[in-house]
């Protein structure tokens, strides 16, 4: 693959002198009308040591406005780091819509490192390239342009840059034992970035390799495709717009779908939930000392063996979420959780990708946090009030079972809860909030709203958890029209996964 790479191709100096004013003028020129774009760049630089990344990206920033890039340089995970799934930190990371942002050792470089040091196997060092390509595929799928360049030296011309680097004293702080130790094992690091590039290189996020010996030639190669990147990207983007609104008729649906609509509404997975079951004071009394005591230990135990988890709670309006999670957290240190209650998202979260702002919230090892409503807001609130569009929540389904695979893979346990109540309870509670001063607060216009497309959040409901409750996150559906009952056994569900995580 890379002998491509390793021809020596060169620019004169004339020759780059006669391109670089217009090719700058050009990149400035697609970054202004970029920042007012409905999707972000990601330039990923990868490759072989002193091959050029860093002297490159350098370049960018001073021939772009550098006050609309972010530029990221990775080195090993810090602890806090560590204690989280791998593709956190970059994630955090990712820049909002009409930004551009430079990564230099990011994704890429770990899971390379650790084949070639045989720290991991083949089938490991495949399954991360599936989980990267996963990755960019969400970000491409929600309109990101990634755009990745392999900077290449042959064995050759990077043992010459080495020595050429330490003969020269301003020079010699680019030269470690590192690198040299890399060079040595030259050819198991570009066997193992033949099999990522291949692995990893989509019609949405292709990889191009760049021969680096020529510094003129790299940076003219690097400079033309991201310029050409951001017009495809811009282009694209506008057409896109022009057919969303050309597509504004309103689609009648058929007989068939008609009636399929209506049978999924009528007999759907929450017909199957006993909601007459009940538990009384006394018994909820002596249940509730019993399971919360159980979760404490088995938290403390949890946090000395880094084990974190995630509770996710969805439900209908005053289904009694936040009861519940009053219970569970009743019986923890407050140092050793955090509740996230997600409502519409602000300016800065719906800038970037749906799921940006739950990887941000994720804790460190040991600990519990809880989500009050979730990312499946994607399925269920943005998908009936149509705030996505039909392809948005159907690709949704495999991006949030993706990212829930890889917390459970990186030892997190998630908990998922759906609590469920009669539409005529959800009534009596609406009145009963009403008319109740201290709880007036949590009845609002638009949820006398919801209720009215109760027949459309069930079927969403439904869809929901058909497409998403998988053997290592399953869905609890929980029976709420006795609050008592519904407590409790959100209780002991929590105590009974944690206590058997532990085990494992």
């Amino acid at each position: 693959m890379f002998e491509a790479a390793e021809v020596g191709r060169k620019i004169s100096k004339s020759d780059y002198k006669a391109q670089v004013p217009q090719l700058r003028s050009e990149l400035l020129a697609v970054q202004q009308e970029l920042r007012q774009a409905s999707f972000p760049v990601i330039v990923l630089f990868a490759g072989v040591d002193t091959a050029g990344k860093g002297e490159t990206a350098n370049l960018l920033n001073e021939w772009m406005d550098p006050r609309w890039i972010v530029t990221r340089g990775y080195t090993d995970p810090s602890g806090e780091e560590r204690e989280r799934p791998r593709l956190w930190r970059y994630w955090r990371d990712l820049p909002p819509r009409g930004r551009l942002a430079m990564f230099l050792s990011a994704w890429y470089s770990s899971p390379v490192r650790d084949r070639v040091a045989g720290r991991i196997a083949t089938a490991e060092f495949d399954s991360l390239l599936d989980q990267i390509a996963a990755f960019e595929r969400a970000l491409t799928d929600d309109g990101a342009i990634v755009v990745k360049f392999w900077m290449h030296l042959s064995k050759k011309a990077q043992k010459q840059r080495l020595k050429s680097f330490e003969q020269d004293p301003l020079q010699q702080w680019r030269v470690t034992k590192t690198q040299w130790k890399h060079w040595a094992m030259f050819n198991k690091f570009v066997s193992a970035a033949d099999r990522a590039i291949r692995r990893t290189s989509t019609d949405s996020a292709p990889w191009h390799i760049v021969e680096g010996e020529d510094e003129r030639y790299r940076t003219i190669v690097v400079a033309t495709e991201l310029r050409d990147a951001i017009r495809r990207g811009l282009e694209r983007s506008a057409g896109a717009s022009r057919r969303a609104h050309g597509a504004r008729r309103k689609v009648r649906a058929d007989g068939p779908v008609r009636a399929i609509r209506r049978i999924e509404r009528e007999f759907n997975v929450l017909d199957n939930l006993d909601l007459s079951q009940k538990l009384d004071d006394d018994e909820f009394d002596r249940e509730l000392a019993e399971q919360q005591a159980r979760i404490n230990v088995l938290q403390r135990r949890a946090g000395k063996k880094c084990v974190s988890t995630i509770i996710v709670f969805e439900g209908w309006d005053a289904a009694g979420k936040g009861g519940a999670i009053r219970r569970v957290t009743g019986s923890l240190d407050a140092r050793d959780y955090q509740v996230i209650p997600i409502a519409a998202p602000t300016d800065e979260e719906r800038s970037r990708h749906y799921l940006w702002r739950f990887w941000r919230h994720l804790s460190r090892a040991g600990r519990i946090t809880i989500f009050d409503r979730s990312w499946y807001g994607r399925v269920l609130v943005e998908r009936v009030e149509g705030f996505a569009t039909e392809a948005e929540y159907m690709r949704a389904f495999g991006e949030i079972t993706h990212f829930e695979e890889q917390l459970v893979s990186d030892g997190i346990l998630l908990l998922k809860f759906w609590i469920h109540i009669s539409k005529d309870e959800q009534l009596r509670r609406f009145r009963e909030r009403s008319h109740t001063s201290y709880k007036q607060w949590k009845i609002t216009d638009e949820d006398w709203r919801n209720r009215k497309r109760w027949p459309d959040y069930t079927i969403a409901v439904n869809d929901m958890v058909a497409r998403t409750s998988t053997q290592i996150a399953p869905w609890t559906l929980v029976e709420g029209n006795d609050k008592n009952f519904a407590r409790i056994k959100v209780l002991r569900t929590v105590a009974d996964r944690l206590d058997e995580r532990l085990k494992k």
